[in-house]
């Protein structure tokens, strides 16, 4: 994931709603969502290439997803960030679990995780000391929580309109992020990439032809479990879509 917005309310009916997208170069071979047949009841995309996920759930609720860090200077780390999520949903307790990650996290290339369930909400990251999430409206991009970058404030403006709505629908959700427009040069982060590659990164929804928006992911915790995800190509085009639902467990 390079963009999550999401509302975490512990200790009400709903205690989550989650929209995000996931960017990547096209041609990383990669399954759309479907139930891992090991570790079984995960529901989750996966990366072909190196096995892992960028956000999962399984049957009970608990919850996990994954977005990277833009610093350029980083190393790549030994081990891939997809096996972050999968460890997650395995490990018996989460905050024992992100204090883990981080003591392993120069492991890793540079990343962000959240970790959850109904009750608690915790993110651990390379660049951030594990800390549990307070309730309210967070946008989690390629910096750290609630950075005000322009992507993360509309996502979390369009996730507090959609929001009216009492039971917002996982088809609004997905549609949710599908926001093209670059932010202005002057409201662009410097993350050491170079203006050209801040602007196109600057869009919610980013389309290019190597690099760019694969899929978007809508997640639900209420009375039951919502996830959902739409798939495109290069040029932005949906061509997948899948929604899943069961009562909670």
């Amino acid at each position: 994931m390079c963009l999550i917005a999401f509302d975490w309310r512990p200790g009400t009916p709903r205690p989550l709603v989650l929209a995000a997208n996931r960017d990547e170069f096209h041609a990383r071979p990669t399954r759309a969502l479907h139930w891992w047949p090991a570790p079984q009841g995960l529901l989750a995309g996966r990366d072909e290439q190196a096995g892992g996920t960028w956000l999962a759930v399984r049957r009970d609720g608990r919850f996990a997803a994954l977005t990277n860090v833009r610093d350029p200077s980083a190393p790549a780390g030994e081990r891939s960030r997809g096996a972050l999520p999968v460890a997650a949903l395995q490990a018996p307790s989460i905050a024992d679990f992100v204090e883990r990650v981080h003591r392993q996290r120069g492991d890793y290339g540079p990343f962000n995780l959240l970790v959850g369930d109904r009750a608690v909400l915790w993110q651990v990251g390379t660049h951030t000391l594990p800390a549990e999430v307070p309730a309210g409206l967070h946008a989690l991009s390629n910096h750290a929580l609630d950075t005000p970058w322009p992507k993360s404030i509309r996502a979390v403006q369009r996730l507090e309109q959609a929001l009216a709505d009492p039971e917002p629908a996982t088809t609004t959700l997905l549609g949710l992020l599908d926001d093209r427009a670059a932010a202005p040069d002057e409201e662009l982060p410097d993350t050491g990439v170079g203006v050209a590659l801040e602007r196109m990164l600057s869009a919610p929804f980013i389309v290019d032809e190597r690099y760019g928006t694969r899929s978007s992911s809508a997640l639900v915790l209420d009375g039951s479990v919502r996830m959902a995800e739409r798939i495109f190509d290069a040029a932005g085009e949906r061509i997948g879509e899948r929604h899943i639902q069961w009562k909670r467990a």
